[in-house]
């Protein structure tokens, strides 16, 4: 990646990304679409099954209702539902876009072949982007035969629920320059996206490798027998968990002290599980079926009310924050 090249601007978007396609009408992309319309960007929604965008409509409106009733949007969602727009067939949705957003299920193989197909169909001035939360850009990129198109081919990696979680990270193929990066950050500030653009590609990205760094060591703890899920769960919300919305990471050991920092970091290091295998008993559970809310137990077991009141209390907190980037967003009064 190019970072120390001017920004530039490119042919077509001299007023902006304007115009998105997005590719899979899942849970994630129909966020995706619903995020860029309330924005007013035109978002051109296509999915290989009709009945998927006939869900995706019904979600989206969904999403929509619940956006402007917790007054996180105040334009009439017909309107922003109007930007919307359903191609079940992959040539007419690529239509005038400027950028498109792949968000199919996580298989190399369909994403392959469909950046195949996208590298034919598309102009060369049309950037390319994966939602995959998986696959390194230069991977997804390896078989497109345009030369130019992996300069243009990136990861935009969306946060579920897409419409409420703010954070994108930006994984740019190594050859990308600022003239695409630049109407990406630019298209992401007005959906009102915190973005972070990775200098390197690395598995995992920033996001999943922490949060699964944490898996890890929580899964070797209830191994142990050192506490069940629910109090290390518990341990999470009620202690350091309400820190890091406020101080992520680093800004949490500069308030602590760097000292101490290095104190703890030398006396528990050794001891932390370094085990580079997925661990045994979720290897079990997942082989049992047990997988989580989804079949009603995995680590724990949920009953049909309290998954209404875990996704309830979940929704709730996603708000709040969203409310607070809302309000930190507007302009001060004279």
């Amino acid at each position: 990646m190019d970072s120390a090249a001017k920004p530039t601007k490119s042919a077509g978007y001299t007023s902006g990304i304007t115009r998105v396609t997005v590719i899979g009408a899942g849970t994630m992309g129909v966020n995706i679409a619903l995020n860029l319309a309330c924005a007013g960007v035109t978002a051109c929604l296509s999915d290989v099954s009709g009945t998927q965008l006939a869900t995706a409509s019904e979600n989206a409106r969904a999403n929509a209702a619940f956006l402007l009733a917790q007054g996180l949007i105040s334009e009439n969602i017909e309107e922003v539902l109007g930007r919307i727009v359903y191609r079940p067939q992959l040539g007419p949705a690529l239509e005038q876009a400027q950028l498109v957003i792949e968000a199919i299920p996580e298989k190399l193989s369909l994403k392959l072949a469909l950046f195949a197909e996208l590298d034919r169909l598309c102009p060369p001035e049309v950037i390319l982007a994966s939602n995959t939360s998986t696959f390194l850009p230069s991977a997804l990129a390896a078989n497109l035969i345009d030369s130019g198109r992996a300069a243009r081919f990136l990861v935009l990696h969306y946060w579920n629920p897409a419409h409420l979680i703010p954070l994108v990270e930006i994984v740019p193929h190594p050859l990308v320059g600022s003239n695409v990066l630049v109407p990406i950050n630019q298209l992401l500030d007005r959906c009102g996206k915190c973005s972070v653009v990775l200098r390197q590609e690395i598995p995992g990205f920033i996001g999943n490798r922490l949060a699964f760094a944490l898996q890890r060591e929580a899964m070797d703890l209830l191994a142990k027998g050192v506490a069940s899920a629910e109090e290390i769960d518990l341990v999470v919300r009620a202690g350091f968990g309400r820190r890091l919305p406020v101080t992520g990471i680093f800004t949490t050991a500069d308030l602590g002290g760097l000292d101490v920092y290095l104190a703890v970091c030398e006396s528990l290091y050794p001891d932390l599980c370094a085990s580079r295998e997925a661990p045994a008993e979720l290897r079990r559970l997942v082989e049992a079926g047990q997988l989580g809310v989804k079949t009603g137990s995995g680590w724990q077991s949920y009953s049909t009310e309290a998954i209404r009141a875990l996704r309830e209390s979940l929704a709730a907190e996603l708000v709040h924050r969203a409310r607070l980037d809302h309000e930190a967003s507007r302009p001060a009064a004279d």
